[in-house]
C-alpha cells in the first residue's frame, strides 16, 4: 500500500496535523455524550419516584421534572452532509460511522449514490426499516413533515441488523431512479425550461432520469445513532433546490453541516451555488459549517513532490474558505475512501494520512462541544428552578410547624375551656380560609382567559391568517413580483405576535402578583410570581428562518419562484417551521403559567392540611392529660425529619448540577428512610 503511492501520501500528515492535536473521534464523543445523558436522565427518574415517596411532587413540579427528562433523553444532534453529485459525499459517511461494519453501508459507486434525501436514526419504538416516500407525492399539495404521519404512504422494508450486506443491498434503494417524460420531470421539479444548465440529459427517447424515491429514512440501532445521532445525507442541487422544505426545515436546524467539495476541483460553480443559495449562514455565524475537501488522495502520485503536494492542498484550502466566506480552520483535507480503507484494515499510518481523525476531531470538538455545552446549560437551569420551587415548599411546611409549636406551647397549664376556645378559633379560621375559595377560582379564571388569548394568537388557525397575504403573493401565476414585499410583512406580523405574547405575559404577572400579594397579607403565604419566559429566543428563531428562506425571493431564484408547485412547496414548508416556533412559544407559556399556579395550589394543600392537624391536635390534648407533651415532642421531631428530607433533596439536586456540569461519577440517588417520611407527614 504504501509503495504503491511511494510514500507521498505521508505528505499529508504533517500538513493535516500541523499545529493540531487529533484527541478522541467525533464517535467516541457522541457516545460519551450518550452516556451522560442516560445517566442524567435516570438521575431525574430516581429524584421524582423519590419526591413522589415524599408528597413533595405537584403537577408544575411533575411536568418540569418530566421534560427535563424527556429533554435530555430525546435530545437529537443532526449532522447534514451536503455535496453536489460524484464528491464522496456517502463514502466520507461510511468513514466516520459505519466503518466497524467492515464494508461500506451507504451507496458509493462512481456517479450519481444517493438520489433523494436519506435520514438515519433511531426510534426504538419502531422495528429496523427502511421507509420510501414515492416521488409522487410530490404531486400532491401535502408537505413533507404531513407525509410523516401518514405512514400508509411509504414502502417499508425491514434491515436484518445482523447482516451488513443485506443492510447495505436494501440501503441501495436510495439511489433507484427511473425514466419519465419531460413534462413529468417539469411536474415533479426535475426540469426547468427556463434553466436549462439545470436540466438533467433526456435520452434517446425524450425521457430523464429522476429519483424515484422523495425522501428515505433508516431506522437502525446502530451505536451512535441510539445515542441519538441524526445523519442527513442529502443529493446534488437538483434535488435540494427542488424540495424547499429540506433547506428551510431540515438542513437550517442541522447542529452541524459538513460541505464536501473534490480536492482536485475546489470551489466549482455549482458547489458555490449549493453554499450560497442553501448553507451560507447569517453574518458571524458559520461556527456549525465544516468543509471538507475530499479525495486528496487524487493527489497523491509518483510524479509530485511533497512539497507540491503541501503547496496545492494549503492553496485549495485557502482559495476555497474565501469563496465561501469561512475561516481556513473550518476547511479540512481529507481522503474518505483511504479513511474507511484504513480503518478496516488496522493502518494508522493511512489512517492518520486521510485526514479523517481531524474531521472527527472538529465534529467531537467544536460542533458536539458546543452542543453539549447548550443541553447541560438547559438541564442546570431546570434543576435550579426546580431547587428553588422545593426550597418554598419546605418553607411553609416549616412555618407551619413553627406555629403549631407556638399554639401548642400556648397551652401549657390552661385549663379545658381555654383549650375549647382555641379549638374554636381554629374551626373560624378555617371557615373564613375555606371562604376565599371563591375569590381565588375568580383569579384563575381571568388568569386562564387571558392566557387562552394568547395562546390562540400563537395557534395554527392565526398563523394562517398571518401567511394569508404571503400565500397568495406566492399562488400568483408567473413571477412573483410582490412576494418579497409580502414576505416582510409576514415576518412583521409575526414578531408583533410574540411581542403581544410577551405584553400579555407580563400583564397576567402583574394580575397574580396583585392577587398573591392579597393572599400573601392575609394568609401569611409567601407566594411569588415567576418571571415569565423572554419570547426574544423564538423572535431570534423567526429571524434565522426569515434570513434562511429568503433566499428563495432572490432574483436568482425568481424563475424557479414562478414554478406554482414549487411556491406551494416553499409556503407549506415556511408554514410548518413558523409553527413549531409558536408552538416552543406557547409550550413554555403554559409552564410558566402551571408553575405560578402550583404554588398557590400546594400552598392551599399545606394550610387545609394545616388546619387539620391543628384541629387534630387539640383534640387529642383534650382527651389525654399527657397529649399536649407527646404531641409538641412529635412536631420537635417532625421539623428535625424536615431539615433531613431538605438535606437529601439538596444533595439530590447537587448531584445533578455536578452530572450537568460534566462530573465523571455521581452517586446513585438514595432513596429516604420510612421514618423521615411519616415523620414529615405525620406533622405537615
Amino acid at each position: 500500500m504504501r509503495a504503491a503511492y511511494g510514500g507521498t501520501y505521508f505528505v499529508a500528515v504533517g500538513f493535516l496535523n500541523s499545529g493540531n492535536k487529533v484527541e478522541s473521534s467525533f464517535n467516541d464523543q457522541f457516545e460519551q455524550h450518550g452516556q451522560w445523558r442516560r445517566a442524567f436522565a435516570q438521575q431525574l427518574k430516581q429524584l421524582a419516584q423519590w419526591m413522589d415517596a415524599q408528597e413533595l411532587m405537584d403537577a408544575a413540579v411533575q411536568e418540569r421534572l418530566q421534560r427535563l427528562e424527556a429533554q435530555v433523553r430525546s435530545d437529537k444532534i443532526m449532522v447534514a452532509f451536503v455535496a453536489e453529485f460524484s464528491r464522496g459525499k456517502s463514502e466520507l459517511i461510511n468513514a466516520i460511522f459505519f466503518a466497524n461494519y467492515g464494508r461500506r453501508i451507504m451507496p458509493a459507486s462512481p456517479g450519481r449514490t444517493t438520489m433523494c434525501p436519506t435520514e438515519l436514526g433511531y426510534d426504538s419504538t419502531e422495528p429496523p426499516t427502511l421507509r420510501l416516500l414515492p416521488i409522487e407525492t410530490r404531486l400532491q399539495a401535502p408537505s413533507l413533515s404531513e407525509w410523516r404521519l401518514r405512514r400508509d404512504t411509504w414502502v417499508t422494508l425491514p434491515l436484518d441488523i445482523h447482516h451488513a450486506a443485506e443492510i447495505a443491498e436494501a440501503i441501495e434503494k436510495v439511489a433507484q431512479v427511473r425514466k419519465v417524460s419531460l413534462d413529468e420531470a417539469r411536474a415533479l421539479g426535475f426540469w426547468h425550461d427556463e434553466l436549462p444548465e439545470d436540466n438533467p440529459f433526456p435520452d434517446a427517447h425524450g425521457q430523464v432520469e429522476v429519483p424515484m424515491w422523495r425522501h428515505a429514512i433508516i431506522n437502525m440501532p446502530h451505536p451512535l445513532l441510539k445515542d441519538g445521532l441524526v445523519i442527513l445525507d442529502t443529493p446534488g442541487l437538483n434535488a435540494v433546490g427542488a424540495e424547499p422544505e429540506l433547506t428551510v426545515n431540515l438542513i437550517s436546524q442541522a447542529h452541524a453541516v459538513v460541505f464536501i467539495l473534490g480536492a482536485d476541483t475546489g470551489v466549482t460553480r455549482s458547489d458555490l451555488a449549493i453554499w450560497r443559495e442553501h448553507l451560507a449562514a447569517p453574518q458571524g455565524s458559520n461556527d456549525a459549517r465544516l468543509v471538507v475537501l475530499n479525495k486528496i488522495d487524487t493527489l497523491w502520485d509518483a510524479l509530485s513532490t511533497p512539497e507540491l503536494v503541501r503547496t496545492q492542498l494549503q492553496r485549495q484550502c485557502a482559495t476555497s474558505a474565501q469563496l465561501l466566506g469561512v475561516t481556513t480552520a473550518q476547511v479540512l483535507p481529507v481522503s474518505a475512501q483511504k479513511g474507511l480503507l484504513a480503518k478496516i484494515t488496522s493502518d494508522d499510518a493511512l489512517l492518520q494520512a486521510s485526514g479523517l481523525p481531524r474531521l472527527e476531531a472538529a465534529l467531537a470538538h467544536g460542533i458536539m462541544g458546543q452542543r453539549q455545552a447548550i443541553l447541560r446549560a438547559a438541564v442546570a437551569a431546570g434543576v435550579s428552578s426546580l431547587n428553588v420551587e422545593m426550597t418554598r415548599v419546605f418553607n411553609i411546611r416549616r412555618r407551619d410547624l413553627d406555629d403549631q409549636m407556638l399554639e401548642l406551647r400556648s397551652l401549657r397549664g390552661k385549663n379545658a375551656s381555654v383549650i375549647e376556645s382555641m379549638r374554636s378559633r381554629i374551626e373560624q379560621e378555617q371557615t373564613e380560609f375555606n371562604c376565599s375559595a371563591a375569590k381565588i377560582q375568580a383569579v384563575r379564571t381571568v388568569h386562564l382567559r387571558l392566557l387562552q388569548d394568547v395562546f390562540l394568537q400563537l395557534g395554527a388557525k392565526a398563523l394562517k391568517e398571518h401567511m394569508r397575504s404571503l400565500v397568495e403573493a406566492l399562488q400568483q401565476k408567473g413571477l412573483k413580483l410582490g412576494v418579497r414585499k409580502q414576505y416582510a410583512e409576514t415576518f412583521e406580523h409575526l414578531g408583533a405576535t410574540l411581542d403581544a405574547a410577551q405584553a400579555a405575559a407580563t400583564e397576567i404577572q402583574a394580575m397574580l402578583g396583585g392577587t398573591f400579594n392579597q393572599l400573601n397579607a392575609e394568609f401569611g403565604f409567601s407566594l411569588q410570581v415567576p418571571a415569565p419566559p423572554r419570547m426574544e429566543q423564538f423572535s431570534a428563531d423567526l429571524a434565522r428562518i426569515q434570513e434562511s428562506h429568503l433566499q428563495y425571493l432572490s432574483l436568482g431564484n425568481a424563475l424557479k419562484l414562478a414554478n406554482s408547485d414549487f411556491a406551494e412547496r416553499l409556503g407549506r414548508a415556511l408554514f410548518m417551521r413558523v409553527r413549531a416556533v409558536l408552538e416552543s412559544a406557547a409550550n413554555d407559556l403554559e409552564l410558566w403559567s402551571k408553575t405560578a399556579t402550583a404554588q398557590l395550589d400546594a400552598q392551599l394543600r399545606e394550610r387545609r392540611r394545616s388546619f387539620t392537624r391543628r384541629i387534630e391536635a387539640v383534640d387529642r390534648i383534650q382527651s389525654a392529660a399527657s397529649g399536649l407533651v407527646e404531641r409538641i415532642a412529635e412536631i420537635e421531631e417532625s421539623e428535625a425529619a424536615l431539615s433531613r428530607l431538605q438535606q437529601r433533596l439538596q444533595a439530590h439536586t447537587q448531584q445533578l448540577l455536578a452530572l450537568s456540569a460534566g462530573a465523571s461519577t455521581v452517586p446513585r440517588v438514595l432513596p429516604a428512610s420510612a421514618p423521615d417520611v411519616a415523620a414529615v407527614v405525620a406533622a405537615a
